[in-house]
């Protein structure tokens, strides 16, 4: 995804998409790696081809390293936090996701930002240049992290980089291990960044079931042979034009299973992320327990510090040890993707006289990749004008953790139904068809008459009392019958149960009662029921009783967090979702 040479065959030459033949396996040594080295042996990845080594343009300079700020600052845990828990880590940052939230949020520079466009790697990946106002309710912006061992022109980082950057041989080379889509309503709600899994099991077009980090090199691989039986021989155009189809194929893959239309991508490797971590002084994190990680370099002591650079690197690359695999990576690309928007959206870190901007300039320009339609400034204006600063990160609905696939190891279990049903529901609305029940919170006579014919009972596991009886009346509210009240053995998560077949109705109910539980069937209720299991993740102090008619905001509203992180707090033990930052901010 590199500067792209002029053009010499038309532009339909360069967006011809050769076709996929089936069955047939990546070479060795084949393209850019989407996805790391398996852990234990027991997770295949596409290999590789070579990269093609682009002569250095002569504009460039050696690289040498940002002045080093600061690192780490240490404080102790906070007290009362349990010992001896199992250590969470978090994988690899969504690392674009950081580089495109400082091209938005300087809105004191909107002159010097018209420069960066002229300057920035591009690509020809999005057929459709995005329209004001999307017509499915959204811009969506595809942000990939890439674990490159090149820079944005394509040329190999040195080995004094790559020791740097403890970009070992444990993580392979030119993965896409992070996948965000920044979601931005049209009515101006806050932006959502909606996490993918890297493992995520799911339809990838011309190619069938596989990882979706394995998406953008089936592609890209496929494309470099056809492009060279039909006699291409240019290394350039082959590089450009293949990566190219690895984009947009991995484009295709999100957009069938989220429902939504990517209108923007970006992409950022690593040495962007040091660079820019280190230009801004650092993010805030805290740790419960103290980390020790040999494959990603993450030695740090338990409690409050600043990382940057490759601490901060070592930071968010660790994977090794997680309970929930690819789930508890996430934990930490939103923890620090929520310091880093509190960071840059404060209008104290650019300062007049600040040589801040260039940093980040610098950083970006030699790190990141966006489409060629991307407008920078139009973006940025635009970003702040929807959100206020505000942007929240979530995980797309997910099952078994240990799925087990013919080809490709142990993978993320994913419903597709049910991701397009939470992306759309982000922003406040609901995939409906003829036959399909009234998204619950829409108001109106359809749905009251719809939740009167099911019969709600409460069951209170979570060890706060009263909380049933409550939730209850709050249902009642909203028009479903008030069934049986009372309590069941403790439990971490919050369960919603349903009839056999009748998954619409425990839908309503979860919809109802906002935060995302899980919602399963259980075969000895009788029609028309459904059963609450309030679990330790419910936050009864917010539990408010709706009066008599549906609201477009759910019944039960979970205590609020800081920017960034999600609303519901959950415990490792509920499979499917990451554990979350407990009340101080720390996480394992």
């Amino acid at each position: 995804m590199n500067h792209r040479p002029p053009r010499s065959d038309g532009r339909g030459a360069e967006r011809g998409k050769p076709t996929p033949r089936a069955g047939e396996r990546a070479p060795a040594n084949a393209g850019r790696v989407v996805g790391g080295r398996p852990a234990g042996g027991s997770r295949q990845e596409p290999v590789r081809e070579d990269p093609y080594r682009r002569p250095s343009r002569t504009s460039d300079a050696r690289w040498q390293p940002l002045p080093d700020p600061p690192t780490v600052r240490h404080e102790p845990a906070p007290r009362g936090q349990p010992a001896h828990r199992p250590l969470l880590t978090g994988g690899k940052l969504a690392l674009t996701v950081v580089s495109v939230l400082i091209l938005v949020v300087t809105g004191y520079y909107w002159r010097e930002l018209e420069s960066w466009n002229q300057d920035m790697q591009t690509a020809d990946v999005i057929d459709q240049p995005p329209t004001e106002r999307p017509a499915d309710g959204a811009i969506d912006i595809l942000m990939v992290g890439m674990d490159s061992r090149t820079d944005a022109q394509g040329k190999p980082l040195s080995d004094e980089q790559l020791a740097m950057l403890s970009a070992g041989e444990s993580d392979g080379e030119l993965n896409t291990d992070s996948l965000i889509m920044i979601r931005i309503p049209n009515d101006g709600k806050a932006a959502v960044g909606i996490s993918m899994p890297r493992d995520s099991y799911v339809d990838i077009p011309g190619y069938g079931q596989h990882k979706i980090n394995s998406a953008y090199l089936r592609a890209k691989n496929e494309a470099m042979r056809s492009l060279r039986n039909e006699g291409v021989s240019d290394k350039p155009q082959l590089e450009v034009r293949s990566n190219q189809e690895g984009a947009k194929n991995l484009i295709a893959t999100v957009q069938e299973l989220t429902g939504a239309t990517i209108d923007h991508y970006a992409e950022v490797n690593l040495l962007g992320f040091y660079d820019i971590t280190r230009a801004i002084g650092g993010i805030d994190v805290c740790l419960k327990e103290p980390v020790d990680d040999s494959y990603s370099g993450a030695r740090f002591p338990a409690g409050k510090q600043n990382l940057s650079g490759a601490p901060a690197l070592a930071f968010v690359r660790q994977r090794h040890g997680l309970p929930n695999g690819d789930l508890d990576r996430i934990v930490r690309q939103q923890v620090f993707m929520s310091g880093m928007a509190k960071k840059v959206f404060s209008q104290d870190m650019l300062t007049p006289g600040s040589d801040t901007l260039d940093k980040l300039k610098t950083a970006v320009q030699k790190s990141v990749v966006l489409d060629e339609d991307w407008n920078v400034v139009q973006f940025a204006q635009q970003m702040m004008t929807f959100t206020g600063g505000n942007l929240t990160f979530k995980t797309i609905p997910v099952g078994r953790p240990d799925l087990e696939t013919p080809e490709d190891g142990s993978a993320i279990e994913v419903d597709p139904g049910a991701v397009r049903s939470f992306v759309q529901g982000l922003l406040g609305t609901k995939e409906q068809s003829s036959s399909a029940a009234p998204a619950p919170g829409a108001g109106g006579s359809g749905d009251q008459a719809g939740n009167q014919q099911i019969t709600v009972n409460v069951r209170n596991a979570s060890g706060q009392q009263g909380v049933a009886d409550s939730v209850a009346t709050a249902l009642a509210g909203d028009g479903f019958a008030k069934g049986e009240v009372g309590n069941a053995d403790p439990r971490d998560a919050t369960v919603v149960r349903h009839a056999q077949g009748e998954q619409d109705a425990g839908d309503r109910v979860a919809a109802a009662l906002g935060g995302s539980p899980v919602v399963e069937e259980d075969s000895n209720l009788p029609p028309g029921t459904v059963t609450v299991l309030l679990g330790g993740d419910f936050d009864a102090s917010n539990v408010e009783a709706s009066g008599n008619s549906l609201t477009r905001q759910p019944l039960l509203r979970l205590a609020p967090e800081p920017v960034g992180q999600p609303l519901l707090r959950l415990s490792p033990a509920r499979a499917g979702q990451p554990a979350q930052p407990d009340a101080s901010g720390c996480v394992n």
